[in-house]
């Protein structure tokens, strides 16, 4: 992408509405537009991002056996009558009617809509288990959004929905979304900590929240500090194996790590001093079994091997990927903007050309843009004629991880500068090695 012909309004000064430094940099880097309160466009940088962190959710959720499937924004009130949850959600559900009058909402989640899927479409323990999910925009009226895409009214959410015929099997599933959550998040660059949690308006019996740790975070968190060096589920993990999961979730749940909500001093203060992490803590992601919450109610039943009717046991599994984007951003950035981790990072590299209209410089970036490019790398090519120092902060501010600098000096000498964003660290080296560095 040639930077010239590329739409991304860079602001200068720091905008006065933004109160954290994921707000002001997504403003300032162009990746976010307020449309009205609490909701926002994703402008190019920034979908970028974001359908690169939805590509990792996906392959995760895929990976752990779960299957995607597309629901709609819009629902019927009836489902939420059928749960009992249409009065008791509260103002935060946007509640509308269409042209015959008939009640609707703008879906705040879907546990009523994937239950009315389901009841219709399986009727045997034979079919179980079954974990479907989707992607998809959501709304609720908070009542003070906040932080940009942080804590808007219209996000973005991966919920995926779990059906088991006993309650050992929803465990099971349970355990596959916490091993697919920690090499979600990992995969992302964060280090996110599952924490005992409140299960709120979803209601259930089990539930985690995944917590990575920042200044900036909402809620006050409390954990053992060894959390931070656990190894990771790796990819070769057998979603498969009862045992094998159990494992991993006995793990990650063997010291103490609990929100504010469920924090318990005594039980904390029995960790020894010099463990203990007291720390702000943004919420990434929430799981939940809850039971037969809404299969009763609804009437979700399979036909068990006994040959009797079984109403079945449901767990739901959400992250946030709006939320997600300002989250790694809190957790990596410095003075001039934003680090991305390369797996979500916008682009891969941008070419820096220092003298546009340079034929030299031209054609020694145009070399690189080609064969980068070729090689299936997302090139950010800087072609403006901005000054030198304006080239510069923009790259800095937008994050990628990899600048090639082509300046007339070094090009005349066959030479460019790479600069590892994340260190700062530069080196010179051939055109040529340049490119195979990357290619390779």
């Amino acid at each position: 992408m040639r930077l010239s012909r590329y739409f991304m309004p860079i602001l200068k000064e720091n905008p006065k509405e933004a109160e954290i430094v994921s707000h002001r940099l997504m403003l300032r880097a162009g990746m976010i537009r307020q449309q009205s309160q609490g909701i926002y466009s994703w402008l190019p940088l920034g979908k970028r991002v974001l359908d690169k962190v939805n590509a990792i959710i996906r392959d995760e959720q895929n990976r752990a056996g779960a299957i995607e499937l597309s629901m709609p924004t819009l629902q019927s009130a009836e489902l939420w009558h059928e749960s009992g949850r249409y009065d008791a959600y509260g103002k935060e559900m946007l509640r509308i009617k269409d042209r015959q009058d008939r009640p609707m909402l703008y879906g705040p989640t879907n546990e009523e809509m994937v239950t009315d899927i389901f009841r219709s479409s399986v009727k045997s323990y034979k079919d179980l288990p079954l974990n479907l999910y989707h992607i998809q925009l959501k709304f609720r009226d908070e009542i003070r959004p906040r932080f940009g895409t942080m804590r808007s009214r219209e996000f973005m959410m991966k919920d995926a929905y779990s059906f088991d015929l006993t309650r050992e099997a929803a465990e099971h599933s349970y355990n596959k979304m916490f091993a697919a959550y920690l090499r979600t998040f990992d995969r992302l660059g964060l280090r996110a900590i599952p924490m005992r949690a409140d299960t709120g308006p979803i209601g259930g019996k089990l539930s985690h929240e995944f917590i990575i740790l920042a200044d900036t975070g909402e809620s006050e968190v409390f954990c053992h500090k060894d959390f931070v060096d656990f190894d990771i589920p790796g990819e070769h993990t057998d979603f498969d194996s009862v045992e094998g999961l159990q494992a991993i979730f006995d793990k990650w749940t063997s010291l103490y790590a609990a929100t504010s909500e469920m924090h318990d001093e005594a039980a904390f203060n029995a960790v020894p001093e010099g463990d203990r992490l007291s720390a702000r803590g943004i919420e990434v992601g929430h799981i939940f079994y809850f039971g037969t919450k809404y299969s009763e109610p609804m009437g979700a039943k399979v036909q068990g091997p006994d040959g009797k009717e079984h109403f079945v046991h449901m767990g739901s599994y959400g992250i946030g990927p709006t939320r997600l984007v300002p989250a790694i951003i809190e957790a990596s950035h410095d003075d001039n903007g934003i680090i991305w981790p390369a797996s979500v990072a916008p682009f891969d590299v941008v070419v820096i050309n220092m003298k546009a209209g340079d034929q030299a410089c031209d054609d020694t970036c145009e070399l690189i843009y080609a064969a980068l490019s070729k090689a299936g790398k997302d090139v950010l090519y800087d072609d403006t004629d901005d000054r030198a120092g304006t080239k510069f902060a923009t790259a800095d501010l937008i994050g990628v991880p990899v600048q090639i600098i082509a300046g007339p000096r070094a090009v005349a000498n066959g030479e460019v500068e790479v600069k590892d964003r994340k260190t700062g660290a530069r080196e010179t080296m051939t055109i040529e090695a340049a490119i195979n560095r990357f290619v390779a």
